[in-house]
């Protein structure tokens, strides 16, 4: 009964197609959370953990802030769920923060729903004396989250998407390509998709600017002993879960990540097409 007047949801946005805003009132987790640090969430009792970086908090409401892509079963659960209904478990926080230091110059990247978690960091950054430039990215104009809270913690936000809906018609890369090679930078931020984080660190290499990335693998856990979030970093195994989530972005092995990420597509996709059919295999 406890964790269910814990961490109900006490307020619920829809952002885009399949992206969600939910508050939830999780007052302990709040008093200690920091950027860059996630939780994990179970819908029910027969619910997969979800784990998701924290985008926003209210220390004094003891408010958590998440957004979500509703992308399978579990998400798609979540989703459905509204303001006043409650969760099982609501863990947090976990992983090590963001590192947070008067850099000089720095760049913040989001694309897609990772502008959720780089928003918290930029913000940081901004606050710490940095003088910040933000560069945020999605498919389409309706897609696109949180442009209005990132404006107001960067000296100046660069917006595209793919299909020229909003911004710049183009990928995050192009403009911070040009951003590197107009002036100097200190460090560069990354939260998105794989394909987009690596692709940030290819450019930035050649500038020899350090760059840092967050990755969200498969998690079970969160405490590092399950092993499921294990990424190979500068040739070494670390866990996401307690190693980061954040890495130097020029250390992944990408293509392992990838293939990580993919693991579970065929369960995912099972589970997804047996919702609503009569299927047992969540009861």
């Amino acid at each position: 009964m406890t964790n269910h007047i814990l961490f109900k949801i006490q307020r619920k946005v829809v952002l885009g197609p399949k992206l969600k805003l939910m508050d939830i009132e999780a007052p302990e987790i709040a008093a200690k959370a920091l950027p860059g640090q996630f939780i994990i969430l179970r819908t029910d009792e027969n619910g997969e953990r979800i784990p998701l970086t924290i985008a926003d908090l209210d220390r004094e409401k003891g408010i958590i802030t998440i957004i979500f892509q509703e992308v399978g079963r579990s998400t798609d659960d979540l989703g459905e769920m509204e303001a006043g209904e409650c969760l099982q478990d609501f863990v947090g926080p976990l992983g090590r923060p963001s590192e947070i230091e008067t850099f000089g110059t720095v760049v913040c990247v989001g694309g897609g729903v990772g502008v959720a978690p780089i928003y918290p960091i930029t913000r940081a950054m901004f606050e710490a004396g940095n003088r910040v430039i933000g560069v945020i990215g999605a498919k389409t104009a309706d897609q696109l989250i949180l442009q209005e809270e990132m404006e107001r913690v960067c000296h100046k936000l660069h917006v595209v998407s793919d299909d020229g809906s909003i911004g710049r018609k183009g990928l995050v890369t192009a403009p911070l390509q040009r951003i590197l090679d107009e002036e100097k930078i200190d460090r560069v931020i990354a939260v998105g998709p794989l394909v987009m984080m690596k692709a940030v660190c290819e450019v930035t290499k050649a500038y020899g600017v350090p760059t840092i990335v967050s990755l969200n693998p498969i998690m079970v856990d969160g405490t590092g002993m399950c092993g499921g979030c294990r990424v190979a970093v500068g040739g070494e195994t670390r866990f996401a879960c307690v190693d980061g989530p954040e890495f130097d972005g020029h250390k992944v092995d990408w293509d392992e990540a990838r293939q990580r990420s993919r693991m579970f597509l065929p369960q995912e996709k099972a589970a997804r097409e047996c919702k609503g059919g009569g299927c047992t295999c969540r009861k």
